[in-house]
C-alpha cells in the first residue's frame, strides 16, 4: 500500500508539472477515487481479519469443547457440524474478500501503469518539441543574421547608387552647362549648316559638310575654320571633356586614285583636319581627342535622295564630360 500511495504522489507531481491542467485535474480525481476505494478495502480486509482471529480463536475453543464432548458423541455432534459449516461459510466469505482485494489492488496496479504510460508518452512528446522548437529558433536566428546583412548590403548598395546618380546628375548639369556655352559661342552659326543638341549626357555638335568643306575634299574653309575655332575656345575653358571628332559621307562610292580613295578615306581625313584646327586654336591637351572616320555607315537617313544624302555628309564634335568620379565608384564595387 505504501508503495502505491508512493507511485500516486511521483505521478501527480510528473503530471502537474508536464501534463495540461484539466487533464492533470481529471487524472488527479481518478487517483483520489482509487485511493478511497482501496481504504475501504483495507479496512474491509482489516475487519475480515479481525473476524477471521475471532473465528480462529473460536474455534480453537470449539475444538477444545469438541474434544471434551466427543463423549457425548451424538449430543455435540450437530453442534459440530453446524460450527464447521459456519467456519467453511467464513472461509470462503475470507477467501472472496481477498480474490476481491487483489483484483482491486492489480486494476490499481494496471491504472497506475497506464498513468505511467501515457506520462512517459507525453514527456516524450514534450522533447520532440522542445528540439523542433529549438531547431526553429536556430533557423530563424540564422534567417534574422542573413537578413541584417542582406539590410547592411542594400543599404551600401542604396548609398553607391546616390552616390552614381550625383554624379550621374553632375554629368547631365556639365553637358548642359556645356551645351549652352557652346551655343552662346556659336550663335551666328546655329541654324546655318551647324547644329547643337544634347542626349545620353552628351552634347552633340554636327556641322554639315557645306559649313566645313567643299565636295569631295578634306581642307576646311574659311567659314568652318571660324566655327571650330569657337568650339576650341569653349574646350579651352572646359578641360574635363573628352571630345570625339567624327567623319560621316553618303552612300555614293568614291573612286579615286590619289590619297582619298573611297569614303573611309575621305570621312578619316575629315575628321583628323578638324581635329587639327580644334588642336592649333587654342590650348587642349590632344589626349582629350579622339579622331575617326565612320564613312556611310552611320547615316542619319536611310533615304535614296539628294535630302537625305546631304544631312548624312557632316562631321560630328561629340563631347563627353568625363566620368572619373563615376569610374572610381564603380572600381571600388
Amino acid at each position: 500500500m505504501k508503495l502505491v500511495k508512493g507511485l500516486s504522489i511521483i505521478v501527480i507531481a510528473s503530471i502537474a508539472s508536464c501534463v495540461p491542467h484539466r487533464i492533470m485535474d481529471e487524472t488527479k480525481a481518478k487517483l483520489s477515487t482509487c485511493e478511497t476505494e482501496l481504504a475501504s478495502i483495507k479496512k474491509s480486509y482489516q475487519d475480515n481479519d479481525a473476524k477471521l482471529a475471532d473465528l480462529k480463536e473460536q474455534f480453537a475453543k470449539d475444538q477444545k469443547l469438541v474434544e471434551t464432548l466427543k463423549r457425548d458423541t451424538t449430543l455435540n455432534g450437530g453442534n459440530l457440524r453446524n460450527l464447521t459449516s459456519k467456519y467453511d461459510k467464513l472461509n470462503t466469505l475470507n477467501e472472496q474478500l481477498l480474490d476481491r482485494l487483489n483484483k482491486l489492488v492489480n486494476g490499481a496496479e494496471k491504472d497506475n501503469a497506464k498513468l505511467s504510460s501515457a506520462l512517459q508518452l507525453t514527456q516524450e512528446q514534450l522533447l520532440r518539441k522542445q528540439d523542433t522548437l529549438k531547431s526553429l529558433e536556430l533557423r530563424l536566428n540564422k534567417q534574422k543574421a542573413d537578413l541584417d546583412n542582406l539590410n547592411t548590403e542594400l543599404q551600401k548598395r542604396e548609398a553607391r547608387v546616390n552616390e552614381l546618380e550625383d554624379i550621374l546628375k553632375k554629368k547631365d548639369q556639365a553637358a548642359a552647362d556645356l551645351r549652352k556655352k557652346l551655343s552662346d559661342a556659336l550663335i551666328g552659326f546655329e541654324n546655318k549648316g551647324l547644329t547643337i543638341t544634347q542626349k545620353n549626357g552628351k552634347v552633340y555638335v554636327s556641322l554639315d559638310e557645306s559649313l566645313l568643306f567643299a565636295s569631295g575634299k578634306t581642307n576646311v574653309e574659311a567659314k568652318g575654320v571660324e566655327a571650330l575655332k569657337h568650339v576650341a575656345k569653349v574646350l579651352e575653358q572646359n578641360a574635363d571633356i573628352n571630345v570625339m571628332v567624327e567623319g560621316h559621307t553618303d552612300d555614293v562610292a568614291m573612286k579615286g586614285t590619289g590619297d582619298i580613295k573611297d569614303n573611309w578615306d575621305l570621312s578619316v581625313m575629315r575628321a583628323t583636319s578638324v581635329t587639327k584646327i580644334l588642336l592649333g586654336s587654342a590650348k587642349i591637351d590632344g589626349k582629350r581627342i579622339t579622331s575617326a572616320g565612320r564613312g556611310e555607315y552611320f547615316p542619319l537617313e536611310n533615304a535614296k535622295t539628294p535630302e537625305a544624302r546631304k544631312k548624312n555628309r557632316r562631321t560630328e564634335i561629340i563631347l563627353t564630360p568625363k566620368l572619373d568620379e563615376l569610374l572610381k565608384v564603380l572600381g571600388s564595387n
